[in-house]
């Protein structure tokens, strides 16, 4: 069987000499390469929706590829899909880098330039590997075999427009409807998930940001097991520890719950620090909460922009969701999304505080009223974001981000297996 390539270079000379040296090798079938890290992510997502067996036996990942970085990058792939097995290549042969990469979840490392012996047998021996956790993964056990779950970020246009209860509501319906669920506080210096769920809990996630290679051991005893079933993982209760989580720990740590629960939704408040503009940068569904004002819509606008400027999520990528909603209010969702220039979720949330106050006092979100309008709307929404569990029957479509040429990637790797 042909082992099937995937390059993610970025620099177009790169690429080329990287693709001719690949058609070369014996039985190898390079496809046309990725040129950053959101559409590598994006295709093997993609790719796997459809099946394991669709994936790429190898990727390999050239050291200038952005913006995440190669190591990140690295890491993400592995974590995700466990089943592919990643090459780096570099000009740095060093052993400070070359520890760095296999602890990051490479499986082997090519140095530049190119030689053609040492990439054959680099592939070959990948390659090899690759075909044997397939193997393995196809007889079942407790490894992972999933592209890994939906991750959605809650974030907000300003401070008080209602995010942290948005999350745990998402959270809330997710895992009622059947999905194993966790629930990531990411405000790290004023999260408040705790106090809305009245819980306390020594670990937070602060616990998981010095630790390189989070196992599922690990991962289950920082998180708390809420009485709904949700995971939570909260924030440190000393605001001033929050500093410890770099992006590169977000990156890790919501990958980690990805490959562990369905649905990953991360509360990252109206501050985006490095963490959460890791976590969104991550997503595959982004929300930026407001409300029908102008303070709150000039907020959002101003959060889409520079979210596009940092190149952390585009403003297409991007979905507003209107909160405390009313017919008689000036700012109408239309307006919100002509403002924007994000599309903004069919489902608003309706301003309805008297029925959330006495639950939200106690610390009893989760204790809503089923007939609450907030709560219905709240819950509304989940299923338009895919949250919650299709009925059996029923056409499953999973949201995701859209690549940027994934599909053509996404194509020949289908025409190549027919």
């Amino acid at each position: 069987m042909p082992t099937r390539i995937l390059p993610a270079v970025g620099d177009a000379d790169a690429a080329r000499s990287l693709t001719t040296l690949l058609s070369q090798l014996p039985d190898a079938e390079p496809v046309p390469p990725v040129t950053d890290s959101t559409q590598l992510v994006d295709t093997l997502a993609r790719l796997a929706a459809e099946s394991v067996d669709e994936l790429p036996e190898v990727v390999i990942v050239h050291e200038r590829i952005g913006p995440v970085p190669a190591l990140e990058l690295v890491r993400e792939v592995a974590l995700r899909f466990p089943a592919v097995g990643v090459i780096l290549v570099t000009t740095d042969a060093g052993p400070g880098l070359f520890s760095a990469a296999m602890d990051a979840g490479a499986r082997g490392l090519v140095t530049l330039p190119l030689g053609y012996e040492d990439l054959a047998h680099r592939v070959q021996a990948v390659a090899q590997w690759s075909v044997g956790v397939r193997r393995h993964l196809g007889h079942g056990g407790d490894v992972f075999t999933g592209v890994g779950g939906t991750v959605v970020t809650v974030s907000g246009a300003k401070g008080g427009v209602g995010t942290t209860l948005l999350a745990v509501q998402l959270a809330l319906a997710a895992q009622a409807s059947g999905r194993p669920t966790a629930l990531v506080d990411m405000d790290l210096q004023a999260g408040d998930i705790a106090s809305f769920l009245d819980v306390q809990f020594r670990r937070s996630v602060v616990d998981l940001a010095a630790i390189t290679d989070i196992s599922p051991r690990i991962l289950d005893e920082a998180v708390f097991r809420h009485d709904t079933g949700v995971a939570l993982l909260l924030a440190p209760g000393e605001g001033e520890r929050g500093e410890e989580v770099t992006d590169r720990a977000a990156r890790q740590i919501v990958g980690a719950l990805r490959s562990r629960y369905e649905v990953v939704v991360v509360d990252c408040g109206a501050q985006l620090g490095g963490a959460g503009a890791a976590a969104v940068e991550m997503a595959d569904r982004a929300l930026l909460v407001t409300t029908p004002d102008v303070v709150a819509v000039r907020g959002a606008k101003r959060a889409v922009r520079m979210w596009d400027r940092l190149q952390i999520r585009k403003a297409e990528e991007t979905t507003v969701v209107v909160n405390r909603h009313s017919r008689g209010t000036e700012i109408q969702p239309a307006l919100v999304q002509k403002i924007t220039g994000t599309p903004v979720a069919t489902t608003v949330i309706p301003a309805n505080f008297k029925e959330l106050q006495s639950a939200v006092d106690a610390g009893r979100v989760h204790a809503l009223d089923g007939k609450s309008t907030v709560r219905q709307a709240m819950w509304a929404l989940a299923g338009e974001l895919g949250l919650v569990r299709a009925p059996e029957g029923s056409q499953h479509r999973r949201s995701g981000r859209a690549g940027r040429g994934g599909d053509r990637v996404s194509a020949g790797f289908r025409r190549r297996r027919e």
